[in-house]
């Protein structure tokens, strides 16, 4: 690999695609014609989003054309959203037209806070905590050991979801600001 580095001819900060000399000369723009990402001025090749050669500072000449199909996707891209928009209102309409029972309202996550008394971040990490000690409790439901190899997974099972379920209740006691009470 040494060898390679000491017989190169460009140096590391040059751009690797300069034009071979030519036997007759051929102007730089017909050279060009199939390389669009190389510059007019300098022939060293453009990079990557670059909108002037890092070499001589010329103005990037394809970047028109790229501005066109941004504009081309935006409108696209508008277009679809305007036709799925229909489709969206309608699906909303039904929902609203559903009838729901007077006790489901109590579920409403809102309902629930201002029940317990306890911030937004502190509610979710109880919430959490309680599904973890759901899923230890739910393991004994699931799975049998019956050998002492089962038995061992189990239980590591199990203290996996407690963990989990003691982080995120002491998550849910940093979250909770203090109470009226504790200002004093």
């Amino acid at each position: 690999m040494a060898e390679v580095v000491h017989d190169a001819q460009q140096e590391f900060w040059r751009s690797p695609t300069v034009l071979p000399v030519a036997a007759e000369p051929i102007s730089p723009i017909a050279s060009l014609q199939g390389m669009t990402d190389a510059c007019a001025d300098c022939h060293s090749e453009f990079m990557i989003g670059a909108r002037f050669c890092h070499t001589c500072g010329l103005r990037r000449p394809a970047l028109g054309k790229a501005d066109t199909s941004v504009r081309d996707a935006a409108g696209l891209l508008a277009r679809s959203v305007a036709s799925v928009r229909p489709w969206v209102d309608s699906v909303a309409a039904y929902w609203r037209e559903i009838s729901f029972p007077d006790w489901l309202h109590y579920l409403h996550f809102h309902e629930i806070k201002r029940w317990v008394g306890l911030p937004t971040g502190a509610l979710i990490a109880f919430m959490i905590g309680l599904g973890c000690v759901a899923g230890a409790m739910g393991i004994s439901l699931f799975y049998r050991a019956s050998n002492l190899a089962e038995f061992q997974a189990i239980q590591m099972w199990r203290i996996e979801w407690l963990l989990a379920a003691t982080a995120s209740f002491v998550a849910g006691i940093l979250l909770k600001g203090p109470s009226d009470g504790d200002s004093e």
